[in-house]
């Protein structure tokens, strides 16, 4: 099975338990014995959902550190879980070549998100990537952006919330499932 199929699989998994408030690695475990009415989870997808499920904390923190007004807990789930396939890939697996996961989340992320996803998503992870290759003049550009970011910050009221996601009153739009 192809990795893109993988990372679709995964990013369900992700989606499903985000939305749920379950644990990645119980909702993974409940899928590998009971897969349902799909097909078993590829084994890519198993890797990414557990590398994620043990980076969590510092796959988040990444996102904070990167994201110019939107942390991670403000960000539409299909978009923060795509994120979070990509900082995997892109942090703590060498067989993905940087491109390659920025790419996949584009793809994913036209197909899953709204109009403006792809652009936020591909700066952060150009900023990611440009953090992992320089991480001294990232720490530096980081701290200049924290100085300038709490003044700029949306507000609770500035926020895109998308009506019909009763369930996490701070998403941003045309959240779609990843079925």
């Amino acid at each position: 099975m192809a990795r893109s199929t993988a990372r679709k699989r995964a990013l369900n998994t992700l989606y499903e338990a985000d939305e749920k408030s379950q644990s990645f690695t119980s909702l993974l475990e409940e899928r590998i014995k009971e897969p349902g009415a799909q097909t078993p989870l590829p084994e890519y997808a198993i890797e990414i959902v557990r590398g994620v499920a043990e980076h969590g904390r510092d796959i988040d923190a990444t996102l904070d550190e990167h994201s110019t007004g939107w942390k991670v807990r403000r960000m539409a789930v299909v978009d923060r879980n795509i994120l979070r396939i990509a900082v995997w890939e892109i942090l703590f697996n060498e067989e993905v070549p940087d491109k390659v996961a920025i790419d996949e989340a584009l793809s994913l992320a036209k197909t899953l998100s709204d109009d403006d996803s792809p652009a936020f998503i591909h700066g952060l992870l150009s900023a990611v990537c440009h953090a992992k290759d320089h991480p001294v003049a990232a720490a530096e550009d980081v701290d200049d952006a924290s100085d300038a970011s709490d003044a700029s910050e949306p507000s609770d009221s500035d926020e895109r919330t998308d009506p019909s996601a009763s369930a996490d009153p701070v998403s941003e739009p045309s959240e779609e499932t990843a079925d």
